[in-house]
This record gives C-alpha cells, structure tokens and sequence, in this order.
C-alpha cells in the first residue's frame, strides 16, 4: 500500500467520524468486482513537511488532527554506487513511521521575503 493509499483511507475515515470535512465534491470508484461507487472528497491534509513545501506554516497552538504510520526513505549515508551494469541503484530502505496530519484551516501561507 503506497502513502497515497493510506492518506486517502485515513482521510475517508476520519471524515465519516466528523473529524475533518467533505468538500462537497465526489467521484465514482470502480472495485476489483467492477461495481461503482460513489466516494465523497474529502478536504486535504498533510504533514507539516509537505504544507511547508507547498508554501504553507501550521499556526502557532495548533495541534494534529491525526497521527498513523505512513511509508518513509532514508538516504543513505554514503552516496549511491554504480552497480555491475554501471546503473547508480538507491541503497536507502523504506520504513514505516508514525506522521502528524493537519488541516488546511490550521495552516496559513509563508511570507515571501525579498
């Protein structure tokens, strides 16, 4: 199961439980037996890391809506060696880790300094 996966299942979740908000947005899914469904979106979350990325700092006080592991990569130490075919092969491993989650109304957009 990718982060994509999890994210998505844990937002359906935490929706259905009141924690975060629908859009009002849905789309139809196909399962693996071909019946459609129909998913409501619900609103983004992320981990401080990607709402930082994205431009974004999570207000000051505010605390996570949700914590559930996720998949991460760690580099490794050393710098990537070309294996026997002369291809540079990624050495770091994936693990699980538990990551927070906020909500989009708990993070306002970074000043952009000149």
């Amino acid at each position: 199961m990718t982060n994509a996966d999890i994210i998505f299942n844990e937002s359906q979740r935490l929706a259905k439980e009141g924690i975060i908000d629908y859009t009002g947005k849905a789309f139809i899914f196909e399962d693996a037996d071909g019946n459609q469904i129909e998913v409501k979106e619900t609103e983004p979350i992320h981990t401080f890391a990607v709402w930082k990325q994205m431009g974004y700092k999570v207000k000051k006080g505010e605390k996570a809506v949700a914590q559930f592991t996720i998949w991460k990569h760690s580099a490794p130490k050393v710098e990537s060696l070309p294996d026997e075919s002369g291809e540079y092969v990624d050495k770091g491993r994936m693990f699980m880790k538990k990551a927070s989650f906020f909500r989009g109304c708990q993070v306002e957009k970074m000043e952009v300094s000149a």
